[in-house]
């Protein structure tokens, strides 16, 4: 994909990432990319070769969310959380906590949309449990997939637009 020069990656602090993006599409459906299953399920995917066979949103304040992904190979990776704070379209806060814990428990993630001349810019900060696991999280070269993911909600909006 070509986006992939256009995410911005910093570590402010001692257990954040903070990750920016903007898009060519209005924030109303960044937000909903972000919360309906129909559409998380063909973007929020990671690398080539895997799937979300399980995508299951209650998107309320107190409300919870499943993720399930799946490899070629049948290998699957899960991940939950709840979602704190809901106003659209401008922001999302929600845990997530993987089923194969690799970041030393919950993470809170916060995730604000603004929009400007039909552009919107999404920046996501994550904040780990520790500054270990932010620096373990950024070892795995989470930035490299987080692009990629990225560029594929890129081309999904333009298809919504």
């Amino acid at each position: 994909m070509d986006n992939a020069g256009n995410l911005t990656v910093t570590a402010p602090g001692d257990r954040e990432v903070v990750m920016t993006r903007v898009f060519d599409a209005p924030r109303r459906l960044v937000f909903e990319a972000w919360t309906k299953p129909e559409l998380l399920q063909r973007w929020l995917l990671g690398p080539e070769g895997w799937s979300m066979p399980v995508c299951e949103v209650d998107l309320r304040e107190g409300g919870s969310f499943r993720f399930v992904w799946r490899n070629d190979d049948g290998r699957e990776m899960g991940m939950g959380g709840v979602y704190r704070e809901i106003v659209p379209p401008e922001r999302l806060v929600h845990t997530e906590l993987f089923d194969e814990d690799w970041t030393e428990g919950e993470t809170v993630v916060t995730t604000v949309l603004t929009e400007d001349g039909g552009k919107t810019t999404m920046t996501s900060t994550v904040r780990y449990s520790s500054e270990a696991a932010r620096d373990a999280a950024l070892a795995t070269g989470m930035t490299d997939g987080v692009a990629v993911t990225y560029d594929r909600l890129a081309e999904l909006l333009r298809t919504l637009t």
